[in-house]
């Protein structure tokens, strides 16, 4: 990958598009927040991390998740929504969505 910089140019045909990386981390954390069994994620550095290369991006989350859910199956739903979302909004190749489940919670979801 590419050093670590704020944001991804694009080039198009009628000029650059430029994509911080606080925009990648906000489509993220809203396709995780859709995955059923998730209870929380940071809208953060802290929860989640991006690293961008040429024209792809790797992420990596820290998420809570609610008691009594497969926790391999709410890491599979949620590296699935996060390559969805943010392939689709940015154009960019997710290469890697790491999931690092941080807490369970007893509490609801939401």
């Amino acid at each position: 990958m590419a050093e670590n910089k704020d944001y991804m140019s694009k080039e198009l045909e009628n000029g650059t598009v430029n994509i911080n990386e606080e925009v990648i981390i906000t489509i993220a954390a809203a396709a995780i927040r859709d995955v059923e069994g998730v209870v929380s994620v940071r809208n953060d550095r802290k929860g989640i991390h991006v690293e961008l290369g040429d024209q792809s991006v790797a992420l990596e989350c820290g998420l809570v998740l609610l008691y009594g859910h497969s926790v391999v199956e709410i890491a599979k739903n949620v590296q699935n929504a996060v390559v969805n979302a943010v392939e689709s909004m940015t154009g960019l190749k997710v290469t890697s969505v790491d999931v690092n489940v941080t807490g369970i919670s007893m509490g609801k979801q939401g």
